[in-house]
């Protein structure tokens, strides 16, 4: 027993407890000896992968939208980076259903390349977990971002004539507290973007990461 939940119990509580999920889809079960008061639920979509760099370099994957309660939550993939564009790829929206108190955030933009030939790749989208992927400098490819952040992946960069390419957007982004919980809620797990193909003479663009849920359950 760790020192926080000797606290609560010294007050008469029981701590609070959590369970996450990092990928798929299935059904979360709100726990009952005892029930909790209220679940407080944090989660990201998809993010989008960075496009690869050079002629004929691919558009970076769409993310997968994370989802709670089927339409009761919802943090929404994120569009991939795309091959000598002007714009980056665009974060995903986010919203709350009836009931639930709290924050829904579109994600960050990913950026475009600074130029259209010869050079780095465009920036990724961050959520507010972090965890973005680099650009790729000159003919290198463009970093994923890690694993279950919802952040974006870098574009892959350029060389000579050959545009790099633009970074992935960041999912969107909740943090909702769901008073009376139900029994059970449906949930699922945004994929991550993947990554855009190399072009002639260029680095690739890097995959974005995928969704992820966490859910608090918060007891009297």
């Amino acid at each position: 027993m760790n020192s926080g939940q000797n606290f609560f119990q010294s007050l008469g509580y029981k701590a609070p407890t959590a369970q996450s999920f990092t990928s798929g889809s299935g059904t979360y079960t709100t726990p009952v000896n005892p029930p909790p008061l209220y679940l407080e639920v944090v989660m990201v979509g998809g993010g989008g992968g960075g496009a690869g760099g050079g002629s004929g370099g691919g558009t970076g994957g769409t993310g997968g939208n994370t989802t709670f309660g089927t339409t009761l939550l919802a943090a929404n993939g994120a569009t991939g980076g795309a091959n000598g564009s002007v714009i980056g790829g665009a974060g995903g929206t986010a919203s709350l259903g009836s009931g639930p108190i709290g924050i829904a955030l579109s994600g960050a933009t990913g950026s475009a390349p600074s130029g259209l030939a010869n050079g780095a790749g465009g920036g990724a989208g961050v959520s507010p977990l972090g965890g973005a992927g680099a650009s790729g400098l000159a003919t290198g490819a463009g970093g994923s971002a890690v694993t279950n952040s919802g952040s974006g992946g870098g574009g892959g960069g350029g060389s000579g004539t050959n545009a790099p390419g633009s970074g992935g957007g960041a999912g969107g982004y909740v943090r909702a507290i769901i008073p009376s919980p139900a029994a059970t809620y449906a949930y699922a797990v945004g994929s991550a973007g993947s990554a855009g193909t190399a072009g002639s003479g260029s680095g690739a663009g890097g995959a974005g990461g995928s969704g992820f849920i966490v859910v608090f359950e918060h007891y009297q």
